[in-house]
């Protein structure tokens, strides 16, 4: 489970796709007090922070758009509260593209 620091136009398909379902996952652990992943340290570092989390789902949507795909699954935007920045990184910018660079996919290339 990964939301990743990165822009999501860095994001091969496959990498965009999953943490845009990952990020529903959080979200709805978080807003509908779910057990599910609750302990995770991806979603415990969005804990407090469903503006930021919000705020990174629209990024994603941008980017579906920006690639000629659907999305049909929006948040709900009143449930968008605590701190609209995410101060908090599990990994480096680094070495998430570190990790991404050593995975077989085209993330990075654009």
């Amino acid at each position: 489970m990964r939301i990743w620091d990165l822009k999501p136009s860095q994001l091969c398909a496959k990498h965009l796709a999953a943490e845009h379902r990952e990020l529903h996952a959080i979200w709805s652990v978080l807003t509908q007090n779910k057990n599910g992943y609750a302990k995770h340290p991806e979603t415990l570092r969005w804990k407090n922070k469903l503006a930021a989390l919000y705020q990174r789902h629209e990024q994603l949507v941008r980017e579906f758009k920006k690639r000629d795909w659907k999305h049909y699954s929006p948040l709900n935007k009143k449930l968008a509260r605590g701190k609209i920045i995410q101060d908090y990184l599990l990994d480096s910018i680094d070495k998430q593209k570190k990790i991404l660079k050593n995975k077989p996919c085209a993330c990075l290339l654009s």
